[in-house]
Parts: structure tokens; C-alpha cells; sequence
């Protein structure tokens, strides 16, 4: 069905691509200000969003034999992810039961269990306390009821989501609401991580709108790929989630599978899916994925933090490719990456911060998000809905 959804969306781009037209919102919509700068709605979101949905944390093959694990901090909770030895995902808050030390540092490594440094408690693989310095002198302590606090954790498509409430009573399907499908077609269990970064950016939203956003594309990056797309965009939701493309993406002589081959006149059940899953998908509330052809086929996935303060995020940029490369292809992804960093940092993140500097001063009431944008619209209206709803209700939103 996933492919069938594809070809529909394909079929609907062409035909918007042959009239030059796009689909619009019915009005203009005004986002208050106040909300890229405020410490109030800051810690709301915080609180409401970021502690409350699932966030991507990982991809699958981060974590591809037994015993590897990631550790990270993620709006100031420390989590740790592993595969035990069973090939089985987990996620734990970085705490020792014991006194709250973290047991391990932030990064990755191999183990087949957790031992604190303060007091050398140590917990199996699965979170289990196995382990009590000096047990006898300690006291009786129930170890069943001691392990780590266990994160609800869901790996599919190749992709790892955890939730940062151990309690959450969210439904994953309601969240996903069948995007999980659709993320499926890349294949990324297989796929072969180049490499990573981190840059630092503006408010996790006015970074985040530059993902939904294709009209900015021929004016902040005419210097560097902009005029190569159009500024029209698509969207399509599967609840809070959303594909951004140009409508003129496979009806141009643009899209080749690196053979040269022109998809623009073949009839859409005939193009190949690689070529059907062009352009950008973000997951809600923080990542985006931007595919590309040519060289071998790769993406660009960005997972999106808000940092200690509202003027502060952070972005993890993964570099992934469908298979590893050879010499040539690492030449050429090195020198992509590299230019998208640059496009990212000195276009995207220069211009937010500048953004938000004016925002900041309180002279405008309002941002607009123009009928053409109804990207941006749907994800601040879901930012607000999330926030607005209570923990019980929550997947009933979705």
C-alpha cells in the first residue's frame, strides 16, 4: 500500500509540475513571535513535546552487534541505547540507581554489561542490577526492583525511537500514523553510515522551519544550489509528519538513478521507488531527511535539538549512504557533505540567527507563514495541539 501511496503522490506532482500550479492554504496564518524567544513556551515545549514524543535517537546500524551502545544527553536527560545479546534493543536513563552518577560517558562503545565508576554497581544488558558492591555490608536491597529505568524504545525502518517518558501511554502506531511505512522504502537497516557532525543553530524552530521550506530555496542559497530547484513545494502528512517536494521533482529531466536515465515521460508505475522517494521527509518533531541521486545514492538526515536555552539548538547531521563506497564515491561524498555543511551553517543557521535577533526585540508580534507554506503552518499548529493536550489524550491527537 506504501507503494501505491507513492505513485498516487507522484501522479498528483506531475500534474501540478504540467499546470505550473500548487496546492494552497486557504489564509495567511500568524505564528506569535514571542514563541521563538519566550522562556515560558520554551519549557513548554520541553516539557510537553520533547519529553512527551518519541524522538529519533539513532539509526540501526549505529548499533549493529551485540553489545554496542550509544550514549547521549537529549534535553538534559541522559540516556543510554544498546543491543544486548540477543540482537534486541533497549534504552535506559544514563543513571546508576544508586546515587544518580552516569554510568558511562556520551558516545559510543561495546559492553556486556554497565558498571558505575562512584560505587560499582553494575547492571546487565538488559538494565537488570547485578551487582552490589560489597552486598553484604550494604544492606537487603530487592535487585528486581532496582534496574535501570527502561525507556520505551521502537526500532522500523532501520530507524531508533525513544520516548523520554518511561510512563508514556502513547500509542507508536497513532503517532507514526503509517509514515513508518513509507520511511520503509529507503532501507536504511543496510544502509552505510559516511559519517557525522554537529553544528550548533538558532531556536530548534526557527532552524526547523527552514526544513519545510522550499521558498527560501532561490533567494538565501543563490549562490549555492538554489536556483537548481523550484521555490514551489508539496506537502503531504501522515499526521504531524510530512514529505516536502517540488512538484516539478519527477517531471523534470532532474531525477537519474546515476545512468543517465530521464524518469519525467515513463509512466509512474514504472519508475523505480528510489526515484519515487526523491526530496525531503521529516519526522515531528525534529528531523528531516533529504535524499539525493547521482554517485550513489545517499541522504542527508538531520536530527534537530533545542539546546540549554531557547536561542540554542544543536544539530547531529548523519551522511548516509545505500552502500559503502568505493574510492571515488567517498571523494565525492566527502566534498557533498562538506558543501552541505557550509550550506547549512553559513546560509541556513547565519540567516536564523540574525532572524531570531530581530524576533528578539519585540517589535514584531508576529511571523507569517503564507499560503504557499502550509508546511510551516501544519507544524506549529501541531507544536501548539501537542502542548494543549493532556498526557491521557495523547493518542487520540494523532
Amino acid at each position: 500500500m506504501s507503494r501505491k501511496k507513492l505513485e498516487e503522490i507522484a501522479k498528483i506532482n506531475r500534474q501540478h509540475a504540467e499546470d505550473g500550479t500548487i496546492e494552497l492554504t486557504q489564509k495567511i496564518v500568524e505564528v506569535p513571535a514571542k514563541y521563538y524567544y519566550d522562556q515560558d513556551r520554551w519549557n513548554s515545549e520541553i516539557e510537553r513535546v520533547f519529553k512527551r514524543l518519541p524522538l529519533v535517537l539513532g539509526i540501526s546500524s549505529e548499533l549493529k552487534k551485540p553489545g554496542d551502545y550509544k550514549a547521549l544527553e537529549v534535553v538534559g536527560m541522559p540516556v543510554i541505547i544498546n543491543r544486548n545479546s540477543e540482537g534486541k534493543l533497549n534504552a535506559f536513563l544514563n543513571i546508576c540507581r544508586h546515587r544518580g552518577s552516569s554510568l558511562v560517558e556520551n558516545g559510543h562503545g561495546n559492553s556486556s554489561h554497565f558498571r558505575c565508576p562512584y560505587h560499582g554497581w553494575a547492571y546487565s544488558d538488559d538494565g537488570e542490577l547485578i551487582g552490589i558492591s560489597d552486598n553484604e555490608n550494604f544492606g537487603d536491597l530487592d535487585k528486581e526492583c532496582n534496574g535501570l529505568i527502561k525507556l520505551p524504545i521502537e526500532e522500523r525502518a532501520g530507524i531508533i525511537w525513544v520516548n523520554l517518558d518511561h510512563k508514556t501511554e502513547l500509542s507508536m502506531d497513532s503517532f507514526l500514523s503509517g509514515y513508518d511505512e513509507m520511511l520503509a522504502h529507503f532501507k536504511f537497516e543496510d544502509w552505510y553510515i559516511f559519517d557525522t557532525r554537529t553544528l550548533k543553530g538558532p531556536n530548534w524552530k526557527v532552524a526547523y522551519d527552514g526544513y519545510l521550506d522550499l521558498y527560501h530555496l532561490p533567494v538565501l542559497h543563490s549562490e549555492t544550489f538554489g536556483t537548481e530547484i523550484s521555490n514551489k513545494a508539496m506537502f503531504y502528512a501522515w499526521g504531524p509528519h510530512q514529505r516536502v517536494i517540488s512538484p516539478s521533482r519527477l517531471s523534470s529531466q532532474d531525477d537519474f538513478d546515476g545512468e543517465g536515465i530521464d524518469y519525467s515521460e515513463l509512466p509512474i508505475k514504472e519508475v523505480p521507488t528510489a526515484v519515487l522517494m526523491t526530496g525531503v521527509w521529516t519526522i515531528f518533531p525534529h528531523v528531516s531527511i533529504a535524499s539525493f541521486n547521482g554517485g550513489g545514492r545517499s541522504v542527508l538526515l538531520s536530527q534537530l535539538l533545542p539546546g540549554a536555552s531557547p536561542e540554542e539548538s544543536y544539530t547531529v547531521q548523519y551522511y548516509l549512504m545505500e552502500k559503502e563506497p568505493n574510492q571515488q564515491q567517498r571523494k565525492e561524498a566527502k566534498e557533498q557533505f562538506d558543501f552541505l555543511k557550509y550550506v547549512v551553517k553559513e546560509e541556513d543557521y547565519a540567516t536564523g540567527l540574525k532572524l531570531q535577533k530581530g524576533l528578539k526585540t519585540g517589535k514584531l508580534e508576529s511571523v507569517l507563514f503564507g499560503r504557499n507554506e502550509s508546511g510551516g503552518q501544519a507544524f506549529h499548529e501541531w507544536v501548539d495541539k501537542i502542548i494543549n493536550t493532556k498526557n491521557k489524550d495523547l493518542s487520540k491527537l494523532f
